[in-house]
């Protein structure tokens, strides 16, 4: 583990945030990039957390594993809040949907993947400074 990773993917994903913070003001015209830059958000962070947790095996191919690495790896640490977990989950399940389905997203659920993505932006940082993760 490397501060220097955590801190790039840290990075990432606070530049994903402030692109999301962004979009979020005209969602009825950008809803799809809203929407999927949101979930990509909760992705980094996820990647930072994971990486600075000990994970060297971040990969683009199953997010779904990551949700699963995550709530285990705060898990081996004891620590209790894994409703940032539960939320990423969620958010990666909503990823195809999103990016490659020919049904709509809607304003609402760009809405919502929008606010689950900025919720679970809160809840990891908020977990990498109680972990004391190096890097953050």
């Amino acid at each position: 583990m490397s501060a220097i990773e955590v801190a790039q993917f840290l990075g990432r994903a606070r530049d994903f945030l402030k692109g999301v913070d962004i979009l979020s003001y005209e969602l009825a015209e950008y809803r799809y990039s809203s929407a999927l830059l949101g979930i990509h958000c909760a992705i980094a962070y996820s990647d930072a957390l994971r990486y600075g947790l000990g994970s060297v095996k971040l990969s683009s191919e199953d997010h779904k594993s990551a949700a699963r690495d995550l709530r285990s790896r705060l898990a081996s640490r004891k620590f209790e809040n894994l409703q940032g977990a539960d939320r990423l989950e969620k958010l990666l399940s909503r990823k195809s949907r999103v990016a490659y389905s020919a049904e709509d997203t809607t304003e609402n659920l760009a809405e919502e993947i929008v606010k689950q993505a900025q919720r679970f932006a809160k809840w990891a940082e908020d977990t990498g400074r109680e972990l004391r993760i190096e890097g953050w």
